[in-house]
């Protein structure tokens, strides 16, 4: 008995079938659609400037957790369901100095003293294709502690619904320093 013979014989009285000879061309087909995904990509950016407004760095970097109630809220703005958008008027970014690991069931900034909620630049967020761009700035005498935690939040305090929240050291902001921080988030 050959291969293919062989296999359509396990595979009786399935939906399945083997077609093609050998063990080169041998594929095994369900008979459904093809499966659709998703990619989350988000970006994240800190541009610092000295108090005299000279940019002396630009860092980057990728990844963040999504947060279960920012998913359901993202899903029920979709559908109509009511909430809060994540427009010029509400969304936020979170800035705090925890390093408590980030996990899904997390609703907001883990730090219990110092905390900021950025607001959106003029114009932010923005839509281009299938990317959001969120940008918000912290000037002198906002947020002089160390950056250990971020998130993307539709209220100012910790009431607002997070989307996002990621955990990585970029440093501590002097006090008189501006720092612009940025979260590109494509969807693919």
């Amino acid at each position: 008995m050959n291969l293919k013979d062989f296999l359509n014989m396990l595979l009786k009285n399935t939906p399945f079938e083997v077609v093609g000879k050998g063990d080169v061309n041998i594929s095994v087909s369900a008979g459904v659609g093809i499966a659709e995904t998703a990619k989350w990509r988000p970006h994240w950016k800190i541009e610092k400037y000295n108090e005299s407004s000279e940019l002396y760095a630009i860092e980057e970097w990728d990844g963040n957790c999504l947060l279960n109630a920012g998913i359901t809220a993202l899903l029920t703005l979709l559908i109509g369901g009511g909430g809060t958008a994540f427009n010029n008027a509400n969304a936020y970014i979170g800035i705090g100095d925890s390093t408590t690991a980030a996990v899904a069931s997390q609703t907001g900034l883990q730090a219990a003293a110092n905390k900021a909620y950025l607001a959106m630049d003029a114009t932010y967020p923005q839509v281009l294709n299938q990317t959001v761009t969120f940008r918000g700035t912290a000037g002198a005498g906002v947020a002089g502690y160390s950056w250990q935690e971020f998130i993307i939040v539709n209220a100012n305090t910790g009431s607002g619904t997070a989307l996002c929240r990621k955990v990585e050291n970029h440093s501590s902001k002097p006090i008189n320093d501006t720092w612009v921080v940025s979260c590109t988030v494509t969807i693919s």
